[in-house]
């Protein structure tokens, strides 16, 4: 049976990332589900109810795939030992799931899209853009870099320029695979330059222990 609650996030989404958060209404997305606003406040309370639904969704999403590569869930303040504890191989891994969900999924894009949309029209969806796209993902490597560092498996070096060095491909990557008909590519590209990235920086002690990757890993 379809799960009625997901399938009104889903088509908020949808709404969200076409015409942009203050222009899609709740008729709006009731209509694009067939049902009436009554049936639709069954679930949720607002249309801001139905915002924070999918922030909540996405970022539960993101840690149950952090979960799964086994590297840090949260913030380092909230969970420092697993950012001591973080295998490099486990950071490509991770890195290139990320891409994958990101650019194929069509809750992610829809996502980034409404993200990229609002964030020049409200500066809380502006700070939230920045949060899970840019300032985000760079304070998170660079906490990992940094303790990788202390652990020895990381060469010494600036952490937050090498968090900005190893980010700055992968946002780029996404852009570019949002324009082109095969994803593949950017997803090669980017395996390519995260393997490069980890030749460059890693001890001489983790590149003698890395697992070899595998073909089509």
């Amino acid at each position: 049976m379809p799960d009625t609650k997901e399938n009104i996030l889903h088509a908020a989404l949808r709404l969200f990332a076409r015409d942009g958060y203050e222009a899609a209404s709740v008729s709006d997305i009731a209509g694009e589900l067939g049902m009436t606003k009554g049936a639709l406040y069954k679930h949720y309370r607002n249309k801001r109810d139905i915002f924070d639904s999918i922030v909540e969704r996405m970022y539960r999403i993101d840690a149950e795939r952090a979960k799964r590569y086994d590297v840090p869930e949260e913030t380092f303040d909230a969970s420092p030992s697993a950012y001591r504890n973080t295998a490099v191989d486990h950071i490509r891994t991770f890195i290139e799931a990320q891409f994958r969900f990101l650019t194929e999924d069509e809750f992610a894009r829809n996502f980034r899209k409404m993200l990229t949309l609002e964030q020049y029209r409200n500066p809380d969806m502006a700070e939230l853009y920045h949060k899970c796209f840019t300032s985000g993902p760079v304070s998170y490597m660079e906490d990992l870099f940094r303790e990788m560092m202390e652990q020895g498996l990381w060469n010494t070096g600036d952490p937050k320029r090498l968090a900005i060095e190893f980010y700055a491909p992968f946002y780029l990557l996404i852009s570019i695979s949002d324009a082109t008909p095969d994803g593949n590519e950017a997803a090669r590209l980017l395996a390519e330059h995260v393997d490069r990235f980890i030749e460059r920086n890693a001890s001489p002690r983790e590149c003698a222990q890395r697992i070899p990757k595998t073909e089509g890993a």
